[in-house]
């Protein structure tokens, strides 16, 4: 065999392979189907603004903690990217552009950063062997951290609030997503046991 044949039959690392590429668009389509399938629950409006609690922020945490930081971008992006064309995948049917004229707009938007920030923290610990606690950790600085900051301010221009005010609205959401992180947590601790290589 000659070298360069030896060097063709080696296999070429980082490049991916159309199986691959099709079982991320797979799991992609299935994440954002199941943000949208979480969107489906009643919302509950609180505050002054009445941005409602949902479980669309659990889907998003699941996103980024399963699927690791790009995939999980991705599904989120994907989710949004179908509710602003006017599928009613929001909280309580929401759908179209005009949902970014109100309240919830800066959350909506967020969501694929936080997925990502999600998805980036749960991977880097698991390569540490720290799977729960950088699954925990993402969730609350992703899942959380990054939503509120770009649903915060959103909810001040919709509001013709300071951010101080704006942040007090958000206070009622704090438990249940607090919640959320303990339940991504138990879901996606034990899928990387099964499929460690997942969030590659």
């Amino acid at each position: 065999m000659t070298p360069s044949t030896r060097q063709a039959s080696k296999p070429t690392a980082g490049i991916r392979r159309p199986a691959d590429r099709s079982r991320d668009l797979a799991l992609v389509a299935v994440f954002a189907a199941l943000v949208c399938a979480l969107a489906l629950t009643p919302g509950i409006a609180v505050g002054g603004l009445g941005v409602p609690i949902t479980l669309q922020t659990l889907g998003i945490m699941l996103c980024g903690a399963v699927l690791g930081p790009w995939r999980g971008a991705a599904a989120a992006a994907l989710y949004v990217l179908v509710g602003l064309v006017g599928v009613p995948v929001f909280a309580n049917g929401g759908a179209g552009v005009g949902v970014l004229a109100g309240a919830s707009a800066g959350f909506i938007l967020s969501w694929p950063f936080a997925a990502f920030v999600v998805g980036w923290i749960t991977r880097a610990g698991a390569r540490r062997g720290r799977t729960v606690l950088g699954t925990a950790l993402g969730a609350l600085l992703g899942g959380i951290g990054v939503v509120y900051a770009g649903g915060i301010p959103g909810m001040a221009v919709a509001g013709h609030l300071d951010l101080v005010t704006a942040a007090g609205f958000c206070a009622p959401y704090l438990p249940g997503d607090l919640v959320k992180v303990v339940l991504t947590v138990l879901v996606a601790a034990p899928v990387h046991r099964a499929f460690p290589r997942l969030t590659r």
